[in-house]
């Protein structure tokens, strides 16, 4: 695969800002600001979906990670089009300071992706946007509002993300939680893996054109969970729980999973290759988040049934 460039196009007072954040702030004060990056990172939203899905409410999960799923589809899928270069790639007054892949070089874009739309942005509003859509909850409502504004705004103070592309970040997560709920709803659910699949084909047009780990990453993991909640409705059908014990287990439990099936499924091929950015480097990506999306949502649950006997 031919090294990525991208393009580089923003506004100037976007890189003034940037710069002049950066400056008055001081390192120290934005990598602490930069902690609320997390609320937009993967393994923090896949705990919280875990326990709605895991523990809480089986169908709050499935509507919360269906539209989450979706975003961190879509998002790559409109990075990978207009290639917008990160903030600091073209200004060097301003500093990488949270980098997207710390396994990859910080100018390498197959690893850090491209910058419009802010993908943390995205992932924010169709996360906690779609807890309070489902249950108009004050303060689910209020978390909604937080969380994706300071996740947007640490975005931009660890330089890698401009004040535009936060901007349609959110947009494309409202985009999502207002219009996917309403087409799931008039299909039904039992027509629901027909518009699953529908998605599906439709995200893998970027095969033929996404170049970044991220897509490759979101179209495994929302495979994946669309297979695996099909598969869960027939074959598992597990029950929710209120048990704090049990529910800190479920959760612990499926985080482990994730991580460790995360580790060992990179264990058969080498790292260099792993990082290479090439379709077939990606092609692996996108089996092995498959794998553990359907592992964790549709297997896993199948050993609930034992905790009684565990737990008695």
């Amino acid at each position: 695969m031919e090294a990525l460039s991208g393009n580089s196009f923003y506004f100037d007072f976007e890189v003034r800002l940037m710069e002049f954040l950066q400056n008055a702030l001081g390192e120290k004060l934005i990598s602490f600001i930069s902690f609320f990056s997390a609320f937009g990172e993967e393994l923090l939203l896949i705990l919280i979906l875990g326990f709605v899905y895991w523990c809480y409410d089986k169908k709050f999960g499935i509507y919360v990670g269906t539209n989450v799923m979706i975003g961190i589809v879509l998002n790559p899928l409109v990075k990978n089009i207009f290639l917008r270069r990160r903030p600091y790639f073209d200004n060097p007054g301003i500093k990488c300071l949270r980098p997207v892949d710390t396994e990859s070089d910080i100018y390498d874009i197959a690893g850090q992706g491209f910058s419009f739309p802010s993908g943390h942005s995205t992932n924010s509003v169709t996360s906690y946007g779609s807890l309070a859509r489902y249950k108009k909850n004050k303060i689910l409502t209020t978390l909604a509002f937080f969380f994706p504004l300071v996740v947007g705004f640490s975005r931009i103070l660890v330089g890698v993300h401009y004040p535009t592309d936060v901007l349609c970040g959110w947009l494309l997560g409202l985009a999502i939680i207002f219009i996917v709920p309403k087409i799931i709803k008039k299909a039904g659910e039992k027509n629901r893996w027909i518009v699953f699949l529908f998605i599906f084909l439709f995200c893998c047009i970027g095969l033929f054109y996404c170049k970044t780990s991220d897509y490759f990453t979101g179209l495994g993991l929302m495979g994946g969970f669309f297979v695996s909640v099909e598969y869960e409705k027939k074959f598992v059908n597990f029950e929710e729980t209120r048990n704090p014990i049990l529910c800190i287990t479920r959760v612990l439990g499926g985080g482990i999973i994730y991580l460790a099936l995360n580790s060992l499924l990179k264990l058969p091929f080498n790292p260099d290759f792993l990082t290479s950015g090439t379709f077939l480097a990606g092609m692996v990506r996108l089996v092995r988040y498959g794998i553990v999306s359907f592992v964790c949502i549709g297997a896993y649950p199948y050993v609930f049934r034992f905790e009684k006997k565990l737990f008695k």
